[in-house]
């Protein structure tokens, strides 16, 4: 699939948030090959913070799938793979 830019409206955890518009059929991105803690656990409110850099930025989505109801994808920012 080809890359799409969206803008992040909303950061829900280290490794999900929310876009305007959807990409095959959710708002909610989850970042490819980033695993973070869950709320909860050690370490959720770092990466919470980390992701939230890009709240009320355009990224670049390249989908890769679908998981939960969220669309899985790269996500560049700044011409940077998010890791």
């Amino acid at each position: 699939m080809k890359s799409i830019r969206r803008k992040v409206q909303k950061i829900i955890d280290g490794d999900t948030f929310v876009i305007r518009r959807r990409v095959m059929g959710s708002q909610y991105i989850r970042v490819a090959g980033l695993n973070a803690p869950e709320k909860g656990q050690r370490g959720y409110m770092q990466a919470k913070k980390r992701l939230a850099k890009l709240k009320g930025q355009v990224v670049t989505l390249r989908p890769k799938g679908k998981s939960y109801g969220r669309t899985v994808a790269e996500v560049i920012f700044k011409r940077k793979k998010l890791r």
